[in-house]
């Protein structure tokens, strides 16, 4: 049976920190919960009887699931709180907008003051934040008091205001936290590089301060001031131990839109995040199915105007990964770094979750056309001239020359066909040489299919670099088939694959699904290879150890071969085991012999 629309959305979800947001068959917001493993949270509520009949009621209205990925727990918190505000959502407590979460502000004038507060006042002052919890901004602001002697009283403290003499030192010099600037003690200029400091803390950047404080410790532990050095090292110690806080996004980025894009070859994925004085305020994602080979500029542009009309939005400045044409009076920026290009990650991070989301629902509901998908874009990445519905893989092995085994497994559809895997015990190679092991298993494989009429591959993926993939190339040379089926070599130090005649190799993106198929046949064609060099090796050692054996003739010794498999389990058996299998006498002359030669 087919999975429900609400059961499929549920099991593609991520196990990704974020938001998930209930909607009725209305698409009227129903709840906005936080989660730290969304999957297991929303499965959560579908799983089982809840003991609050209004949580039960609010289930059976549920039709339809969205999501969005953060980074942390702690952007998962701020992201839900900021939602709730804005579309307050019925089944959740309503958040009063006069109740948010604090700030830690630089404030934007002589001898800056730093503290904590609730209320963002736009006179050019910084904010840094948002905090989760006043525990955090404590502990934050209690290590900058014990790095940093920073003034706290609200004097005016302009320079003609100090010269003028109209302050008075405190309490907070005299016990030593602060060096009076009212009073002229500490200039300017000193006070404002602890103030940047304490900036690049708040940004996460301990590097400058730590080198001040390094140097400082080296200074006095010179002179001799041990006791100033000793302190220095435990303000050293307190930074390094410090974690920074988590944030969604800088509280400067004020009525931003994000847009980002992922595409394959059927369809692209355009998220858009609405940003208000650093809080996400709105989130969609549109699908746009490809008609023609549009590019990724043409398909975001169409989308960026489709979410703006819809959305009524108005901003003047978006956010995008390339540069697009979308009308004179908005803004266009494609950050390299920064708090911009964070955002623009975050945005990224969410077109691809549900881009993967669409594609196991598409495979779980319509396996055909998942696997149509996987052939286009197999074509496409690959440069073929037809899709690779049949794809045959060869693998080598031997040890130090023992035993040569090539395997060949075959793939239709981007699955095993594991009826048509084949072995080749290779019969004209003396001693470990893959080169002329591949030449040998190719020619017999291709040969065999030309004479019975089998259907060829649309292309032969060589587990190995160059000099194998030369020495595939000789046996479809001689057999009239060189051009006439691709293909390609793998190399497993970088994941390198070659072409014939083309000396540059290949990269496909380590996370590709094209890649992924060929890695996949890699690896099957090495587990099959070994899996009967394994069984060989241990066939030839029996049989050379039998053979060995006084009165033990070649009849007995395959019938040994065919039920113990191995020297060791034949060794390891008692006398009634083997005499099951042999009789009794040659079971005495086989144990016999193992006595003599293990004494």
């Amino acid at each position: 049976m087919q999975p429900t629309p609400l059961a499929l959305q549920i099991q593609t979800l991520p196990d990704n920190p974020g938001i998930y947001q209930y909607f009725d068959k209305d698409g009227k917001i129903l709840y906005v919960g936080k989660a730290k493993n969304i999957k297991k949270r929303v499965s959560s509520y579908f799983n089982k009887t809840h003991d609050i009949g209004r949580t039960n009621v609010l289930v059976r209205k549920i039709v339809t699931i969205k999501h969005i990925v953060v980074p942390t727990e702690n952007d998962a918190l701020l992201l839900e709180n900021n939602l709730i505000k804005k579309l307050q959502p019925r089944y959740n407590v309503l958040l009063k907008d006069d109740k948010s979460y604090p700030w830690i502000c630089i404030k934007n004038e002589p001898f800056s003051r730093v503290f904590h507060t609730r209320k963002m006042i736009k006179d050019g002052s910084e904010y840094f934040g948002p905090y989760t919890s006043f525990k955090t901004v404590w502990t934050v602001m209690d290590m900058i008091k014990h790095l940093y002697p920073l003034r706290t009283c609200n004097y005016d403290l302009t320079e003609k205001n100090i010269a003028a003499g109209k302050f008075k030192l405190c309490l907070e010099y005299h016990i030593g936290n602060c060096k009076g600037p009212c009073e002229g003690h500490e200039t300017l200029e000193n006070y404002q590089q602890h103030v940047e400091q304490i900036r690049q803390i708040l940004k996460g950047n301990f590097k400058e301060s730590l080198r001040v404080f390094k140097k400082q410790m080296t200074a006095a532990a010179a002179e001799m001031r041990f006791e100033d050095a000793q302190r220095i090292k435990e303000k050293i110690e307190v930074l390094e131990n410090y974690q920074s806080r988590s944030t969604v996004a800088n509280p400067n980025l004020n009525n931003v839109e994000v847009y980002s894009i992922v595409s394959d070859e059927s369809a692209a994925f355009v998220n858009f995040l609405q940003i208000m004085h650093g809080s996400i305020i709105r989130t969609h994602t549109l699908e746009l199915k490809k008609k023609l080979d549009e590019t990724d500029k043409e398909l975001l542009e169409l989308a960026i105007v489709e979410i703006r009309e819809r959305f009524n939005l108005i901003s003047k400045e978006i956010i995008v990964p390339m540069d697009v044409e979308v009308g004179e009076n908005v803004k266009v920026i494609v950050p390299k770094l920064g708090d911009k290009k964070d955002v623009l990650d975050l945005s990224t991070r969410n077109a691809k979750f549900f881009r993967m989301e669409q594609l196991k629902q598409i495979q779980i509901v319509d396996p055909d056309r998942h696997t149509n998908r996987i052939m286009a874009q197999m074509q496409k990445d690959l440069r073929l001239p037809k899709e690779p519905r049949h794809i045959e893989c060869f693998d080598n092995s031997n040890i130090q020359g023992t035993n040569p085994v090539s395997a060949c497994v075959v793939f239709k559809d981007g699955k095993p066909s594991k009826k048509d895997y084949r072995h080749f015990n290779i019969k004209t190679v003396d001693g470990p040489n893959d080169f002329a092991s591949m030449e040998e298993a190719v020619f017999r494989r291709y040969k065999r299919l030309l004479e019975e009429a089998q259907p060829l591959p649309q292309l032969i993926v060589i587990d190995g670099g160059k000099g194998q993939l030369s020495s595939a190339l000789k046996s479809l040379e001689m057999l009239d088939l060189r051009g006439k089926i691709s293909i390609i070599g793998i190399a497993k130090r970088l994941e390198e694959l070659f072409y014939p005649d083309d000396p540059v190799p290949l990269y496909l993106d380590k996370k590709s699904e094209t890649l992924k198929v060929i890695q996949q046949l890699r690896n099957e064609a090495h587990r099959f290879g070994i899996t009967h060099h394994r069984d060989k090796r241990s066939k030839s050692a029996l049989q050379t150890s039998v053979e060995t054996i006084p009165g033990i003739g070649e009849k007995t010794m395959l019938t040994l071969i065919k039920h113990f498999k191995s020297v060791k389990r034949m060794m390891q058996a008692s006398e009634e085991e083997i005499s099951k299998v042999v009789g009794l006498s040659k079971a005495k002359k086989i144990i016999d012999f193992y006595k003599t030669i293990n004494k």
